[in-house]
């Protein structure tokens, strides 16, 4: 009977291969789920974005792969010879969002899915992520809005949510959106922005700041900083601390967070100048309904403080910030 030994010898091998096999094809079947998520974790305290290419059909994938498509390359769908519509200005959503949005300090999406709805002191309401797309077509894209409900709403929506879906509710990732810089302690001095154009971004943005078309002209490879097909003066880059905190953490081509290109005093001075050039203008009677609450940066009043509109478009901030403050302490006295 000394077969029965190698009888059992042989059935668990067979058990041990089929387990095998069972747990290769269950590993196969959720590997891009499991790439998914664990995309998203931080690393080294900064959140980074989940992996397009391992999205699948399923969890609306395709409605998550053309969300990100518009983003990237609004102009061809939405800009001026748009397939879809005629509403925007041809720049692309990503010109301001570096990567369709997944760039952290660079104006990120990893915080839209965690806090919107949100009250914002600018409308003075609380906003969806609906509104604030359509926001950002009539300000940055000098354009007008789409239906909320419509398949391109839906699309931007789905993705912005799968961009940021493991971030926990309320909680707004480190890197989101743009860096705060520290004030300088004089104006943003548009004269010496001129220089900094000059010698770091003009070769890609061009000599009048016109930007740089794709081959085939459907949307800006680089965008115009002026001029107009540029963004309007209702935009938030039209805003001194927005756009020289932008800069600092992301241009010019190669500069990053970690690694900056610009110094602060470089990055103020290149936002006074570029936002010293012409541009559409855009009037938002709305915005602000109560002034106390108005940006420090911006341009236009009536204000709450005895500060010009020059001031509190170029600088110095810290006066500003400083006289609010001690307001705030003598309300709550």
């Amino acid at each position: 009977m000394k077969w029965v030994p190698r009888y059992r010898y042989f059935l668990s091998a067979v058990a041990t291969l089929i387990f095998a096999v069972s747990l290769f094809w269950i590993l196969s079947r959720n590997r891009s789920r499991i790439a998914d998520v664990s995309a998203t974790l931080p690393a080294s305290g900064i959140w980074q974005a989940p992996d397009i290419t391992r999205l699948r059909a399923h969890e609306n994938g395709d409605l998550i792969r053309y969300g990100r498509e518009l983003i990237a390359n609004t102009s061809r769908y939405l800009g001026p010879k748009g397939s879809v519509a005629s509403i925007s200005n041809g720049m692309n959503c990503q010109n301001c969002h570096i990567d369709a949005g997944t760039v952290p300090f660079a104006n990120c999406f990893s915080g839209v899915s965690s806090m919107y709805p949100m009250y914002r002191p600018r409308s003075g309401i609380i906003e969806s992520i609906e509104f604030r797309i359509n926001d950002c077509l009539k300000r940055s894209l000098n354009g007008s809005t789409i239906d909320s409900t419509g398949k391109e709403m839906q699309a931007m929506v789905a993705y912005l949510k799968w961009v940021g879906r493991d971030v926990p509710k309320g909680k707004k990732p480190d890197g989101a959106n743009i860096a705060e810089l520290p004030y300088i302690d004089r104006a943003a001095d548009a004269g010496k922005g001129h220089l900094v154009y000059s010698s770091k971004c003009m070769s890609c943005h061009g000599t009048n700041g016109e930007g740089k078309f794709n081959e085939d002209s459907s949307g800006f490879v680089y965008p115009p900083l002026w001029g107009e097909r540029s963004y309007n003066t209702g935009a938030g880059l039209y805003r001194l601390t927005r756009f020289a905190g932008y800069v600092k953490s992301s241009m010019p081509v190669g500069a990053s967070h970690a690694k900056p290109i610009l110094t602060d005093e470089e990055a103020w001075d290149v936002a006074a100048y570029v936002n010293t050039q012409p541009r559409p203008e855009k009037d938002f009677p709305e915005d602000w309904p109560d002034l106390a609450r108005k940006a420090i940066d911006y341009p236009f009043g009536p204000y709450t403080d005895p500060f010009t509109e020059t001031q509190h478009k170029y600088g110095p901030f810290k006066p500003i910030a400083e006289y609010r403050k001690n307001q705030q302490a003598k309300a709550r006295k």
